[in-house]
């Protein structure tokens, strides 16, 4: 046990001393290990104060550890792109089994107007418009474990267009606004540029929906799985649309050209309607992962279709690609759906076991910020938050590359979508990413079990 605890401590330092190697005087690197540190350690809040009094062993220390944690955060001037870059080249060689990129995005709820990127806007994290911020982000995951790679703060419209709000909290001048699904895009053109594999990328709805998002990511040499809403439109299978320019002006016509694509009397269907005109007959019953809540299974159907968005302008049929779709037993129609640029031959279990693989990220925000404190920063600057939510990633995918590496004997956090390993014997509800051992805190600090930390 005690020999565990050295090598967890050993192992941290050596962590921090890869990422942090020439990024600035040994005073800086010496704050953000700290601060890495101030992430890791057990507490409910992990904001800048209360992280200092964890790090120091005499109240008297608090406000020196303050300040310097503060210096580092807010002032410095390190760069989040070459740590970013460091953290995904490590997690790339270390984590097992990395089998996908995964791009969401993720709000911070927040009072008050004077933080940046604070407004009035959808979070899909809160299920709602409220007052907050929303930053996308790119993980590399596997079933093994996930981690985040990147992530940038989303400007709204009322935000770009005031440069004196922008300029009070530091914002680049060069950063303009950005849609989301084009943030996202940099992230990945990022990855690209650090040098990390193109594999399979899965998004959800928010993104997947997106005509020119799908296009510019399979431009990119991306293959995808991307969430569908039941709305959007697609060609049936075995239907040949004809452009426009095929069909014959009857005679004596005037007026404007056509411009619908056709195919005789057929018609685009929506997704959902496709699906429910299959039936039941065509689904079959997949499982795809056993977890602590037990066996993950469902009735799936696929078939190969071609989106018809924006067909009555005359825009082009979309390449053959497959329609995935979930059809729970004992609901009235189809649930979930996907689109995915997998080829033709991948066999219907391997569609839903690699779309069900997004649960991934959901995981990796709920780590992020019940365990590690994403959303405690307290400032309002531009290079504060970017600062924070890189420190935030890198103290994530050493606890993730850790549990991956030397698997835990129990682990308790389940979702919707998978789950982990299920427990080899019943325990009381605990916090699956564990703080540090009890060895590396203050004596002031509030102490848990050291069994509980290593089986965490």
């Amino acid at each position: 046990m005690i020999a565990y605890v050295k090598k967890l401590d050993r192992s941290l330092e050596a962590f921090a001393d890869a990422l942090f190697e020439g990024m600035g005087r040994p005073e800086r690197r010496r704050a953000m290990a700290w601060y890495l540190e101030g992430l890791l350690l057990d507490g409910t809040r992990k904001s800048i104060e209360p992280m200092a009094a964890r790090l120091v062993d005499e109240p008297s220390g608090i406000e020196a550890m303050r300040q310097r944690l503060q210096q580092c955060v807010s002032v410095s001037a390190w760069s989040d792109d070459e740590l970013r870059a460091r953290l995904a080249r490590k997690v790339q060689d270390e984590l097992p089994e990395i089998e996908v990129l995964v791009l969401d995005d993720t709000g911070f709820p927040k009072q008050g107007k004077h933080s940046v990127g604070v407004a009035r806007q959808y979070s899909g994290t809160l299920g709602r418009t409220a007052n907050c911020q929303v930053a996308p982000s790119l993980h590399l995951a596997g079933e093994r474990g996930s981690c985040c790679i990147g992530m940038q703060l989303y400007l709204p419209e009322e935000w770009t267009s005031d440069p004196q709000r922008c300029r009070e909290v530091g914002v680049p001048e060069e950063v303009g606004f950005l849609r989301k699904w084009e943030i996202a895009l940099r992230l990945l053109d990022d990855a690209n540029r650090w040098g990390i594999a193109k594999r399979l990328l899965l998004v959800d709805a928010g993104y997947g929906e997106i005509t020119e998002f799908r296009e510019a990511i399979a431009a990119r040499g991306y293959s995808y799985i991307v969430g569908m809403g039941g709305d959007p439109v697609v060609w049936k299978p075995g239907t040949a649309p004809t452009a426009p320019a095929d069909w014959h002006r009857p005679k004596g016509h005037s007026g404007p050209a056509r411009t619908r694509y056709r195919d005789g009397k057929h018609s685009p269907v929506t997704i959902l309607e496709l699906a429910k005109s299959l039936g039941r007959a065509a689904c079959r019953s997949v499982r795809w992962r056993e977890g602590a809540k037990g066996t993950q299974r469902s009735r799936f159907g696929a078939v190969r279709v071609r989106t018809a968005h924006k067909h009555a302008q005359g825009r082009a049929p979309g390449p053959e690609e497959w329609l995935l779709y979930e059809w729970p037993a004992g609901e009235p129609e189809p649930t979930k759906f996907w689109l995915s640029s997998l080829p033709a031959k991948t066999p219907l279990k391997e569609l839903v076991r690699l779309a069900k693989l997004r649960w991934r990220v959901e995981r990796d925000y709920q780590e992020l910020k019940e365990e590690i404190g994403l959303d405690h920063f307290e400032g309002r600057g531009w290079r504060g938050f970017h600062h924070h939510v890189t420190l935030c990633a890198a103290a994530h995918a050493f606890l993730s590359l850790n549990r991956a590496l030397f698997p835990p004997a129990r682990q308790t956090l389940d979702s919707a979508d998978g789950a982990a390993t299920p427990p080899t014997r019943p325990s009381p509800p605990h916090r699956l990413v564990p703080a540090l051992p009890t060895t590396r805190r203050p004596r002031h600090t509030t102490a848990r079990s050291l069994k509980d930390v290593i089986e965490c």
